[in-house]
């Protein structure tokens, strides 16, 4: 693992492909086809919708099971407490959201189990948004399996993350996990990340990143795009939407480039941390 700062504003000057000039175009990619900017956000909507169904089973599969570590880890620096107001967008399914209310509901977090904690434990609230309904059915049925559906402190809002509904600094952290390569501006999802969080509040985003080591690059791009796609064909019969998430990492920005539009959006204390070699990211930052 490597943690990394990023400490100044050098988007613009250091990776001109990244530019707010191409962000801003009408033109935008879907995996390696530069689509409209208003197909992109049906077209992904449809990825989505077609794979709900297998999602968390397609992730085992795709990442060997170590994609509920990548969320322990993303939470583990969230450092989750009773009482907070806690944004988790993109997050459908509700992995992230059930890790956060384990965490606080933790044996560790409530070691004193006075009156205060309890109204504390009553005032928590998660919400977990996402643009897609195909998602958050899943991540209901979910938490009625789990013994959730029922627990006031999950709320569960059908929205976009570009254009949030949630008030200026209204949340004590924000987090997004395997979300933000899907959107069709990068830049308006850090800027809405920013607005809605207090001043203290903690931004962490865990995405699929580049792999830095030669070797392990040449093996991975093999399963990417030989072994991923045929496993959404075997096991969801959708090779096109697997094929769409691979090839949607690699239009991803570098984690460097990432790093310095966190800091442009207004963030403070930037850093990013790779997980195996780089496959996965977690950038992170604060609104002071």
């Amino acid at each position: 693992m490597a943690l990394r700062m990023v400490t100044g504003k050098f988007r613009s000057k250091l990776f001109p492909m990244f530019s707010s000039s191409l962000l801003h175009s009408h033109a935008t990619s879907f995996g390696f086809k530069e689509v409209h900017e208003e197909e992109k956000s049906r077209m992904v909507g449809n990825v989505f919708s077609n794979v709900a169904s297998n999602y968390d089973l397609m992730n085992d599969l795709m990442s060997a099971g170590l994609h509920r570590l990548w969320k322990d880890r993303l939470v583990s620096k969230l450092n989750p407490f009773p009482g907070m107001k806690h944004l988790d967008v993109a997050g459908g399914t509700g992995d992230v959201a059930f890790r956060i209310l384990e965490t606080i509901n933790s044996v560790k977090h409530r070691a004193m189990k006075d009156v205060l904690e309890d109204n504390l434990h009553e005032e928590t609230r998660i919400f977990v948004c996402d643009i897609n309904p195909n998602m958050l059915n899943v991540g209901k049925k979910r938490a009625l399996e789990r013994g959730s559906g029922e627990e006031k402190s999950l709320i569960w809002v059908e929205g976009n993350a570009e254009a949030l509904t949630f008030e200026d600094n209204s949340m004590d952290g924000y987090t997004i996990a395997f979300g933000i390569r899907n959107v069709t501006h990068i830049e308006k999802v850090l800027a809405e990340a920013f607005r809605v969080l207090k001043r203290g509040g903690r931004f962490l985003c865990l995405e699929l990143s580049h792999v830095e080591v030669p070797i392990f690059k040449e093996f991975y791009d093999y399963y990417s795009f030989s072994i991923i796609p045929a496993l959404g064909e075997l096991v969801a019969g959708d090779r096109d939407s697997y094929q769409y998430l691979v090839e949607s990492v690699r239009r991803f920005p570098p984690q460097e480039t990432f790093a310095s539009m966190i800091a442009d959006a207004g963030f403070q204390k930037v850093e990013y941390e790779n997980l195996v070699g780089g496959v996965v990211s977690i950038h992170s930052g604060l609104k002071l």
